[in-house]
């Protein structure tokens, strides 16, 4: 595999691992209206799926050779 591919791999791959995380920690969205809060259900389907696209193509960027 070229070098440049396996560095673009391995970038995309982080990004993507860091976006699921990001995605998968920040908390629910909260509104408060006095003593009423409203917070909508957090769906965590996207978070995993990004969280593993980004680890296989960062293992993939990482231990596939040429």
């Amino acid at each position: 595999m070229n070098k440049s591919i396996k560095i673009i791999l391995v970038v995309a791959g982080t990004v993507l691992l860091g976006y699921g995380i990001y995605t998968f920690i920040v908390p629910e969205t909260v509104v408060s209206i006095g003593s009423l809060d409203l917070i909508k259900a957090q769906n965590d389907n996207k978070a995993y799926i990004a969280i593993g696209l980004g680890l296989v193509i960062l293992l993939l960027g990482l231990f596939k050779s040429k």
